[in-house]
């Protein structure tokens, strides 16, 4: 079965069928023509999968992701960014970095970045005389931070998946997030300087202050999650429901940028994101099921054990396994299919489960902009109205630095676990 099951979804993927569909369809076309199980137990195992208090958290931090961008929240967020680094070399690409890290943290999803972002940064890269390639490169790069840094929603499902704490996650998160984004502005400082790109007049202390001041209201929200959620105030899920109501108290009644007409349609378009996720989460559980049942997870812990016998070779193989998924699956699906399958053999080699799921969603992240299939370089070419032939050369260099950023993070534990044992 697992062999026909594993065919079947490769031929779907070929074929260009939707993820969902080709995990779903092939699940029950495995179980009726080549299991003895009963065709019942895939619904309810739909709906199992589902059935889980952290995913509860997916929709309201949708919502509230949509609920900052509509509510002139990543606005702010961008004149604070550019007013605090816009007069260094490479200014407006760092702003670009600088808030997409900002509103990552507000909004936890990749292509909602880069669609707020990008709309407004796109036509400043250019003015300011960096390439098509580069700007594509960066907007791409920058949008998958927002993976890492919490609240995460790609941290929210590894931690159900696995049982892991999603706060201890979050906080995990922060460090890795930050030497990730590092990375991207150290290319950017590079290629500004050996391109002479001007930098904007530096800000005075005053306009620094105001832009903070007006910026202030939305920074707050990762300080409110993250500190609600590790003083024990809240649940990472109750911390979606709170983040989603001050966001609309904030877009209501400080900045005023929200209507009600406008906030229906963001309730529309929240709904119909979150249907997209959890419909793909419910058929990837199918999958994670049935290869649990098929003995997939032990085998590959077995051939680990025998095979791969120091964390250091398992780590490697972890990561090229990722880089080589995420350039196909998208990072749900893949968190949900990946993780039972190395859980167990990560542990058994001594790997904390907090780093390897920081180590998974980097990984992943990377994955959102590498060709040929990923999700945040069709988004990009959207708003860009660019072809993968232009991006080519911007997405690869900003790909070597962010590999170079993930082995730090893979191989130095502490980038990622420090603020873990200071907080103990």
């Amino acid at each position: 079965m697992i062999t026909a099951l594993i065919a079947l979804i490769i031929i779907f993927l070929l074929s260009s069928v939707p993820i969902y569909v080709s995990l779903g369809l092939a699940s029950f076309i495995a179980v009726l023509f080549f299991s003895d199980i009963q065709p019942m137990l895939l619904i309810q195992r739909l709906f199992a999968g589902l059935d889980q208090f952290a995913l509860m958290a997916l929709p309201l931090f949708i919502l509230a992701a949509n609920i900052m961008d509509g509510g002139g929240l990543s606005r702010r967020i961008l004149r604070f960014a550019r007013a605090l680094v816009g007069h260094l070399s490479g200014g407006v690409a760092m702003t670009t970095q600088v808030s997409s890290m900002f509103f990552g943290a507000l909004s936890g999803s990749g292509p909602a970045t880069v669609i707020a972002i990008g709309k407004i940064m796109y036509p400043e890269l250019l003015r300011g005389g960096y390439s098509k390639s580069f700007s594509g490169g960066l907007l791409a790069s920058a949008g998958a931070v927002s993976l890492i840094i919490p609240p995460s929603i790609t941290l929210i499902i590894y931690g159900s998946v696995t049982g892991v704490s999603v706060g201890s996650l979050f906080i995990a998160g922060i460090g890795a997030g930050l030497v990730m984004g590092l990375s991207s502005i150290l290319y950017i400082y590079i290629y500004a300087k050996k391109h002479n790109i001007p930098r904007d007049k530096k800000a005075s202390k005053k306009e620094l202050w105001e832009t903070m001041r007006k910026a202030g209201w939305a920074l707050l929200i990762p300080i409110i999650i993250l500190g609600g959620i590790y003083s024990g105030m809240f649940t990472p899920t109750e911390a979606a429901g709170v983040s989603a109501v001050y966001a609309l108290a904030i877009s209501f009644f400080v900045y005023k940028e929200m209507t009600f007409k406008k906030f229906y349609q963001i309730c529309v378009e929240s709904a119909i994101t979150t249907a997209q996720v959890l419909v793909l989460v419910a058929a990837a559980q199918i999958l994670g099921w049935l290869l649990t049942r098929g003995q997939v997870p032990q085998m590959i812990a077995t051939f680990i054990a025998e095979n791969i016998s120091t964390p250091i070779l398992f780590l490697l193989f972890f990561n090229i396994l990722l880089l080589v998924l995420g350039m196909f699956i998208e990072g749900v699906a893949a968190i949900i299919v990946v993780a039972p399958l190395v859980f167990s053999a990560a542990l058994a080699l001594g790997i904390d489960p907090v780093h390897l799921g920081i180590i998974m969603i980097a990984n992943l992240a990377i994955g959102m902009y590498t060709p040929p299939f990923g999700l945040n370089i069709f988004v990009t070419q959207t708003i860009t109205n660019t072809n993968m032939k232009q991006m080519l050369p911007g997405l690869l260099t900003f790909l070597g630095f962010n590999i170079l950023a993930l082995l730090m993070i893979t191989y130095v534990p502490d980038v990622s676990l420090f603020l873990l044992k200071i907080l103990e």
